[in-house]
């Protein structure tokens, strides 16, 4: 089994190159999502590698919008002819780094081949503080004149929105490792319940939820794993994860995860010489 992984990308930096390079091993393939905003001429250099497909759909992404979600998708609708249903696909952002070898991660998913390794907490009994992001009208995915004032007047005058019945409402991490076959799933329930599009368009981090409830209400439910392989620290209790530092490098040898985020080399760049030297040079007995 080949490694195949989805980057998604809204800047360009020695960072990512970091990554890439750890990731172009052998037969893997890495497609890159580059947001609209960013001038794909920064990104050149990249098609000389040849396992590397730039997605060509590219969608302006805002941080909390359906954008993040619709540019996933886009992107998946290319993999897909690619590949056959069993592959395994990580879906990375820029800021993401592995913590164990390739080799290591092909043995693990093949000996759990079909298992879909996703984060999900069912919003209405976990997740709750979730709850707003279904019952509210949000206008994050429209850059118009005065759409946080109308957004406000539809919840101060509406009723709470009612979330669609066909959904049991899970998630949390937008970030996991599913099948080709999972990906398929999604791209034809999303295009064949065009009620359920408009209801996450109008719905704020809807990348954190909508992937892992259409599998969660359908016959891949069993399949489903409540680990997505990430190692994420929230400890800073913010709207974004604490950046990584070598004051976590317990934590991460300790978490027996695939990847970690995030990192910012501005900000910590000896973090990866440290996972380069403990951590990615283990070989498989």
């Amino acid at each position: 089994m080949n490694s195949v992984f989805l980057i998604l990308i809204h800047a360009n930096s020695n960072q990512l190159r970091r990554l890439i390079n750890k990731l172009v091993i052998g037969n893997s393939t890495i497609f890159l999502h580059l947001d609209l905003k960013v001038d794909i001429v920064q990104f050149e250099e990249y098609r000389t590698f040849p396992n590397i497909i730039f997605i060509t759909k590219r969608v302006k992404v805002n941080w909390g919008a359906y954008s993040m979600v619709q540019c996933m998708v886009n992107s998946f609708k290319e993999m897909i002819p690619h590949f056959e249903q069993h592959q395994y696909v990580s879906v990375l952002s820029g800021q993401d780094y592995p913590l164990m070898p390739l080799e290591e991660m092909n043995v693990f998913l093949k000996q759990h081949q079909g298992k879909a390794f996703m984060e999900f907490y069912p919003v209405y009994t976990e997740w709750v503080e979730a709850i707003p992001r279904l019952e509210k009208f949000h206008l994050t995915n429209f850059s118009f004149p005065g759409n946080s004032m109308l957004e406000s007047l539809l919840n101060l005058m509406l009723p709470k929105r009612i979330p669609p019945k066909e959904l049991s409402y899970v998630g949390r991490s937008q970030w996991f490792t599913i099948t080709i076959e999972h990906i398929e799933y999604i791209v034809n329930f999303l295009e064949s319940n065009s009620h359920i599009k408009r209801f996450f368009t109008l719905t704020w981090g809807s990348d954190e939820i909508v992937f892992q409830s259409i599998l969660f209400s359908s016959q891949y439910k069993d399949q489903m794993i409540n680990n997505n392989l990430r190692y994420i620290d929230w400890s800073e209790g913010s709207a974004s994860p604490k950046i990584l530092t070598l004051e976590d490098v317990e934590q991460i040898k300790n978490s027996g995860k695939f990847f970690a985020r995030k990192f910012d080399s501005t900000i910590d760049s000896e973090i990866f010489d440290w996972i380069d030297d403990h951590l990615l040079t283990k070989k498989i007995p």
